[in-house]
């Protein structure tokens, strides 16, 4: 159903039955609707609304109780054309800065630091997705360990540092590794191994360098050092805050399948997938997605970008479908945006 094909009586008490289940939790009836301020309608004139209201999918009743809760259906109804999304308030905006903008962290640990503010923030759990990055680098090394192989130490622009095992040609010498190392910091400038290897496979191509062909093989081999390697991460905090209204043990069961998908890669891949095109925050409730659909939760998302206006992850929070969105909507874009910040 469209909001334009609901009423104003009917867009009222809707909206009345979704603020309240939010709050509560628990199954809105007709006498508590007519007992709010603002309504001048008799339980029986509301009884009939939301008779109305159950017959489109935007209200259910849960059980035999005269009160009824608002559907997947109902709440992305009431999200996308209902809801008054309000401002953070000034102090959450404050928290979250001071934490997050702390200097001389990793960004792994920035993002550690963002999610467990959201979930604590939030009551839910929160999240972060980041694929892996072939973030620019500062300075890249090759530190001999054999005679066939040698240790690659890279640090990136944001104070990371990575090492990886790479087998070098017999015969390197150390003094072959270092005019390796010093041949792509010279050519690298803040840019990627990915970015820079065109023009360092053309000069290779093209004989304008004067590299032997030992060093050459070096800098060839630390050029493909990341290839294949594009697993990511996703980290999640507060777990515990998905347990607070589970009342039956189906439900935990539901939660503890949900804790396991979350762990697979494959959820990662979805999720940076679903907010890859996304200009701002993500909102999936219940069933909309079929990771959810039994665990009776929502997510909040949004895309976090780098200097050149990448999506380079996400992050954002899960919890039960009756989330304060109003609230935690702009939380959750506003923290994306610190972290875009400081990949900035």
């Amino acid at each position: 159903m469209n909001l334009s094909e609901l009423n104003q009586r009917s867009r009222e008490i809707f909206k009345r039955i979704v603020d309240a289940y939010v709050e509560t939790g628990e199954p809105v009836g007709s006498r508590t609707l007519s007992k709010l301020g603002g309504i001048h309608l008799s339980p029986a004139s509301i009884r009939n609304i939301m008779a109305d209201l159950e017959d489109a999918g935007l209200l259910a009743a849960p059980h035999t109780s005269a009160g009824r809760i608002p559907t997947d259906a109902g709440l992305r109804l009431f999200v996308d054309g209902l809801m008054e999304v309000g401002h953070l308030p000034e102090s959450d905006r404050i928290q979250i800065e001071s934490r997050c903008l702390i200097g001389g962290r990793t960004m792994p640990e920035v993002l550690n630091e963002a999610i467990g503010l959201l979930s604590g923030l939030s009551g839910c759990a929160g999240l972060v997705a980041a694929p892996k990055q072939d973030r620019p680098l500062r300075h890249i090394e090759f530190v001999p360990l054999g005679i066939d192989q040698c240790l690659v130490v890279m640090v990136t622009q944001d104070g990371a540092v990575e090492n990886r095992l790479l087998a070098v040609p017999l015969g390197v010498t150390p003094a072959s590794l270092v005019s390796a190392g010093n041949y792509l910091n010279a050519r690298l400038q803040g840019r990627t191994l990915a970015e820079a290897r065109g023009q360092i496979e053309q000069e290779i191509a093209l004989h304008q360098t004067q590299l032997d062909d030992l060093t050459r093989g070096v800098v060839e081999a630390g050029l493909a050092v990341r290839s294949g390697d594009q697993s990511g991460s996703l980290i999640i905090r507060g777990q515990a805050n998905l347990l607070e209204d589970i009342t039956a043990l189906e439900q935990l069961e539901q939660i503890r399948t949900l804790f396991a998908a979350l762990e697979t890669h494959e959820m990662l891949m979805r999720l940076l997938e679903s907010t890859g095109d996304a200009t701002g925050v993500r909102i999936f409730i219940g069933a909309e997605n079929t990771l959810f659909a039994d665990a009776g939760c929502s997510m909040i998302v949004a895309p976090y970008r780098n200097s050149r206006k990448d999506v380079v992850g996400a992050i954002g929070v899960i919890g039960p479908v009756r989330l304060n969105y109003a609230r935690i909507i702009p939380m959750v874009d506003f923290t994306a945006q610190i972290v875009g910040k400081i990949l900035g």
